[in-house]
């Protein structure tokens, strides 16, 4: 028992003395030098406690002892060391460790023996690390100042939440060029960004000229939409385009968020004006990165072939009345509750205007939680 004893104390010394002299680096280095101080603590739990060296509920008693040893000491609870730990194991086939070299010692510490276990200033000095890809062409993907760029918050949710390397080098760089906050990035995991981006039905090929706007036009779309913030019941289980339309507008910060980056909200049921009469667009947004109009059309129920008639009228419309000469033509977007793909593909091989044709999904029921809380309708009935 008092071995177990002294090999806490050496830990909660070593990771109180990592904190404290990590502090000062951390003011000019920030987020790099918080990961690397997480990566070397995580190193160092893994490779004490999953040889079972410690004994059970050594992270336990190492995170009450540092709160006791550094009152106010945040982010260093049991949970959040595991956490560390988790974050090492995981991208330690990926990263090579550069030692930092300190005014203390110009040697790369010396590895514990069995004639001399190694001292707590020793085993600090292994604590203080830069964190560096391996030669990877897989990892080089993704900027490793993307990667330093995340909060620990970000890296958690992307550990426990992705299955593959990609999906997980994916994220970071969306992280990190869309300064997403981890409530941004909670909503698009949930969405499954990874699988839906680039994958909508769409005529872009043959109505876009310029490839780079091609893709990026592919890019800047996904073939379903993650609505869960609308909450409608009607006794189809789909909702009104209108009151959908209008559940869109009251939280529109929410449908941004589910659209991506770049795009600007112009307004709902905009106006056009054609030969004395007029028309009306369900949404129209203003994405920067295109730098085109974006009309979208909501529709109930499945994708029928006579609404890209409709939108390809629209957006001839808004290209000869409200696009301005810089900008690129207009794009427009059926946004249905289901569609057939090859419905779709013949309803696209005669217009002329770049359109897709995404899906949306609501939460069209209680979540499981709030299930048999309320009486069901027929119950309700007999109430009244």
């Amino acid at each position: 028992m008092a071995k177990l004893t002294n090999n806490y104390s050496d830990a909660i010394q070593v990771i109180k003395n990592a904190i404290l002299k990590s502090r000062y680096r951390a003011a000019a280095l920030a987020n790099k030098e918080l990961l690397s101080l997480y990566y070397g603590i995580g190193k160092y739990i893994s490779e004490h406690s999953r040889e079972g060296f410690w004994g059970k509920r050594a992270i336990e008693t190492i995170s009450e002892k540092l709160q006791q040893e550094l009152p106010g000491l945040r982010g260093f609870s049991s949970a959040n060391i595991k956490r560390m730990r988790q974050f090492y194991e995981t991208w330690e086939p990926n990263f090579t460790i550069h030692r930092v070299v300190t005014d203390k010692t110009q040697k790369t510490p010396q590895k514990s023996s069995k004639n001399r276990p190694m001292t707590t200033d020793e085993i600090y000095l292994n604590l203080l690390i830069e964190i560096r890809p391996m030669p990877s062409d897989e990892f080089q993907l993704v900027n490793l100042r993307h990667f330093l760029s995340l909060g620990f918050s970000h890296h958690y949710e992307l550990l426990i939440k992705t299955k593959t390397l990609k999906e997980r080098l994916f994220y970071i760089e969306q992280c990190a060029i869309g300064f997403w906050n981890v409530e941004s990035l909670r909503y698009h995991l949930k969405s499954n960004l990874y699988a839906k981006q680039g994958k909508l039905p769409n005529n872009f090929r043959k109505t876009i000229t310029d490839k780079d706007l091609q893709r990026k036009a592919l890019m800047s779309f996904k073939d379903e939409y993650l609505l869960d913030y609308i909450n409608i019941e009607s006794p189809d289980d789909e909702p009104d385009e209108r009151v959908l339309e209008s559940k869109i507008v009251s939280d529109i910060r929410k449908f941004i968020m589910s659209l991506g980056k770049d795009f600007s909200f112009i307004g709902n049921q905009y106006r056009l004006a054609v030969e004395e009469q007029e028309y009306f667009i369900d949404l129209l947004f203003f994405n920067r990165q295109l730098q085109a109009l974006v009309a979208i059309e909501l529709k109930q129920g499945e994708f029928k072939p006579e609404y890209l008639g409709k939108m390809n009228f629209y957006l001839s419309a808004l290209d000869d009345l409200v696009r301005l000469p810089h900008e690129n033509p207009s794009i427009g977007i059926i946004l249905c509750k289901t569609k057939k793909q090859k419905i779709v593909e013949y309803a696209f091989r005669d217009m002329t205007k770049p359109m897709g044709v995404a899906t949306y999904k609501t939460a069209s029921k209680l979540p499981s939680k709030y299930k048999n809380i309320l009486p069901d309708a027929e119950r309700l009935k007999e109430l009244l």
